[in-house]
């Protein structure tokens, strides 16, 4: 018998791999067989859990009702605390039935695409963006129309530019604040501004809010959910990984009107079924609990984000506007561009993030990964002696200012 030409489907064979997951892979492969090398590639924070949730999972591994199947759009205590966490933060009233518990925020924002999208529907992604989205409309049947915002724009896209990116085809909008990959905090003027703008469109609009709790400076969060005539119309998306350092506990959710859930709800009933029940039962700890571990987190990154900042600034080549939310710095690096470095002249961010690991053993994700080239970003979510060696590696082979 002769077995087909194509061994993997076209489907799945037209996906990239997550290039941040690429870039951590191989720092820690190089670490592992004894390179010194510092990673600014995954957004990991470098805390351990808090404590109290902690003990929430060990008390929920030892109780016998959480070795059983549970019901697959998660416990009904934890959907519940997600949906007063909603109407409080978010300023969209939610019932638990509004709330699918996913394995993380990725399955979160796959299930509500797939829930969404029809073949050939497209959705507006601003860019830079981060690199999964594109690759799970792809895989839902969608197609991507990216709108740019540089940094002469602080990152933000505008309405004008929304409105000229719409077509007959458009079924939705992603929208990111604060952003990964460039921690940019649209106003609650710009955020409503866009939100009216969809509804009005009658668009879709996909909010991954996963970095809510991260704002710097005065700077407030603003659901774009809150805006009262999107209700029916917006779907957000959240998790633990980030606020709560929960990266490796696998626990996210999406929250929307109830036609949407029950379909996504389907899905992971031959997906996945429910999500760990030790892990459900620690978020629920998470979202509940204390705030201080949260704060304290958030003091350390605001630190760390002073001084990459102020550090990336004094590299030849460099320009960084000043984030003010998530723990990114995305740094404009057109100018460290078809300059001589080290022996060659890196004509992109590929090529200079591949230097910039091979010569000074430090591991950044290039702009390739979420947008146009000529763009960098690094995680200050490591620790502050690592934050300072790295950046002055990379000083050192680039020259200063």
């Amino acid at each position: 018998m002769t077995l087909p030409q194509r061994r993997v489907s076209a489907r799945i064979g037209s996906i990239a791999e997550s290039a941040t997951m690429k870039v951590d892979a191989k720092a820690k492969a190089l670490k592992a067989a004894g390179e010194d090398v510092i990673g600014f590639g995954a957004g990991e924070p470098d805390f351990p859990t808090p404590e109290h949730i902690v003990e929430a999972a060990v008390a929920a591994a030892k109780d016998p009702k959480n070795h059983k199947y549970t019901p697959a759009a998660g416990l009904p205590e934890l959907r519940e605390a997600i949906a007063e966490k909603t109407t409080r933060d978010s300023e969209l009233s939610a019932e638990a039935s509004q709330v699918l518990v996913t394995n993380g925020g990725k399955q979160a924002v796959y299930a509500s695409l797939a829930a969404l999208l029809d073949p050939g529907d497209q959705v507006i992604v601003p860019s830079p963006y981060w690199t999964t989205y594109p690759e799970a409309i792809k895989l839902a049947g969608g197609s991507t129309v990216e709108v740019f915002a540089g940094p002469e724009q602080d990152y933000k896209v505008t309405v004008d530019q929304l409105e000229a990116a719409v077509t007959e085809r458009t079924k939705a909008m992603l929208f990111v604040s604060p952003s990964n990959p460039t921690g940019a905090v649209y106003s609650p003027e710009e955020t409503r501004a866009i939100g009216r703008w969809a509804a009005e469109r009658g668009l879709w609009v996909i909010t991954d809010e996963i970095y809510e709790k991260l704002t710097y400076d005065g700077v407030p969060f603003t659901s774009i959910a809150s805006v009262p005539e999107l209700a029916e119309q917006v779907v957000i998306l959240s998790g633990v990984a980030k606020t709560y350092a929960m990266t490796g506990w696998r626990v996210g959710w999406m929250v929307g009107p109830a036609d949407v859930i029950k379909a996504a709800s389907t899905l992971q009933t031959h997906l996945t079924s429910n999500v760990a029940n030790v892990s459900q039962r620690a978020a629920l700890a998470a979202v509940t609990g204390p705030v201080e571990p949260v704060e304290q987190m958030r003091q350390a990154f605001d630190r760390r984000r002073k001084t990459i900042v102020e550090k990336l600034n004094r590299v030849s080549g460099f320009q960084t506007p000043v984030p003010q939310g998530a723990f990114y710095a995305y740094v404009d690096a057109r100018g460290a561009l078809d300059t001589e470095i080290g022996g060659t002249s890196p004509s992109s961010t590929a090529e200079l993030a591949e230097l910039i690991l091979e010569q000074a053993k430090v591991a950044v994700v290039p702009g390739e990964a979420f947008g146009p080239s000529g763009y960098l970003r690094l995680s200050y979510a490591l620790g502050d002696d690592d934050l300072v060696e790295g950046i002055s590696r990379i000083e050192d082979l680039l020259g200063s200012t």
